[in-house]
């Protein structure tokens, strides 16, 4: 009987240890849909839930987490593993517990285009926030609201937090597509047209694509022509590798932002425009838009 008494204590404690050593994982939630008035077309969401959200009643702080000009919804989970990397912060402690959304933007740059034909900003602020916020056990209150991105996703994450203060409390650019107006007006016509001439005019060239609406959604002007006390109603946290082609435009903002005394934080790190150097930076990222979740 002592034997066998034993060998299931052994057995127990085997198990507990095992169980002390895995990692406890979230739920990823590959496809959800909204459906809203604004756009024609409903739009696709990847929404990553922390570990205890099935077990528990209580209401978590939300991070926007946008994707780049050539992914969708799945690209942080599928080239971020985000999920994995949330999941180790948050056990350990560097992260607090928080619910991540991923929305498809296609190729929008998550704002309005210059026609009207496609209205991506104000679907995301007047209904795909309101649906996915009363959809999930989210805090709907702008100080447990963040917004973060890379590159075009970058871009739409510090152009909201400009343009919408009112709607989050942090917002994080990795790799941000901040480009000048020198850059704007001297790209080749084929680059033009297929990345900025959707959102921006189609067939502009040189001086002529520096429009109002240009400088209504554009970073650097949104910047100059935003005061300082509103632009301080936001913190900011900018990461852009020393080898990466928008390492000039990011640096212009920290400059801008400095000359505005807009306190935020800004790191230039060893790398270029790579999932590599995404996949290091966002945990950072993520832990510095939590810190104002805390008390």
């Amino acid at each position: 009987m002592k034997i066998v008494v034993r060998v299931l204590l052994s057995a127990a404690l085997g198990l507990a240890i095992l169980n002390a050593g895995a990692q406890v994982k979230g739920k990823v939630i590959e496809e959800s849909v909204v459906k809203g008035k604004i756009l024609s077309h409903p739009v696709r969401y990847t929404v990553y839930l922390p570990a205890d959200y099935s077990t528990s009643e209580r209401s978590y702080p939300v991070v926007y987490l946008l994707h780049g000009l050539s992914d969708d919804n799945t690209g942080w989970l599928q080239f971020g593993e985000i999920n994995r990397l949330v999941d180790k912060a948050i056990e350990e402690g560097t992260i607090p517990p928080m619910i991540i959304v991923m929305p498809d933007a296609d190729s929008t740059f998550y704002i309005n285009s210059y026609d009207g034909k496609e209205k991506f900003e104000d679907f995301f602020v007047k209904e795909f926030i309101p649906s996915v916020e009363k959809t999930y056990r989210i805090k709907a209150d702008r100080r447990y609201r963040g917004v973060a991105g890379l590159s075009m996703g970058g871009f739409g994450a510090l152009i909201y937090a400009f343009k919408h203060p009112d709607l989050f409390s942090a917002s994080a650019g990795l790799s941000a597509a901040v480009v000048e107006d020198k850059s704007i007006k001297s790209m080749p016509d084929g680059m033009y047209k297929g990345v900025f001439g959707p959102i921006y005019g189609r067939d502009l060239q040189g001086e002529a694509r520096i429009t109002a609406f240009y400088k209504d959604n554009s970073i650097l002007p949104v910047v100059e022509n935003t005061s300082a006390a509103d632009l301080k109603k936001v913190r900011y946290w900018i990461d852009c590798g020393d080898d990466d082609f928008l390492t000039t435009g990011n640096s212009l903002l920290h400059i801008a932002l400095v000359e505005k005394q807009v306190p935020h934080e800004f790191r230039v790190r060893d790398g270029a425009h790579t999932w590599e150097y995404w996949r290091t930076g966002i945990i950072p990222a993520l832990e510095f838009i939590g810190q104002g979740f805390h008390q």
